[in-house]
């Protein structure tokens, strides 16, 4: 079955970095758009950014432009989200997911158990 199983999370200051993976398994990954999203305590799970899968065009979220990276290792079967300059309001359970086809359309139908990151001082 589709599995997916992120890692990297953690307390970091702000202005510092952090690099989550999340590594699938159980269906073919290449043909999929893999995004990330995150809920923070009392808030609506909110989309962060997407690759895709046909021609590796990614999305962000406005307030992780510039700031966030999407990359995927099909090999590996793995996507990362590189965040740096991390900002307080960044913190939030991140989880990975993927998207019904292989452009990004931000819907998203499996996703994995999630990963803490904490952005405090």
């Amino acid at each position: 079955q589709v599995q997916l199983v992120e890692s990297g999370g953690g307390l970091v200051q702000p202005g510092g970095s952090l690099r989550l993976s999340c590594v699938a398994s159980g269906f073919s990954m290449e043909y999929y758009a893999i995004g990330w999203f995150r809920q923070a305590p009392g808030k609506d799970h909110e989309g962060v950014s997407c690759i895709s899968s046909s021609d590796g065009s990614t999305y962000y979220e406005d307030s992780v432009e510039g700031r966030f990276t999407i990359s995927r290792d099909n090999a590996k079967k793995t996507v990362y989200l590189q965040m740096n300059d991390l900002k307080p309001e960044d913190t939030a359970v991140y989880y990975c997911a993927t998207d019904l086809g292989p452009r990004c359309t931000n819907t998203y139908d499996h996703w994995g158990q999630g990963t803490q990151v904490t952005v405090s001082s």
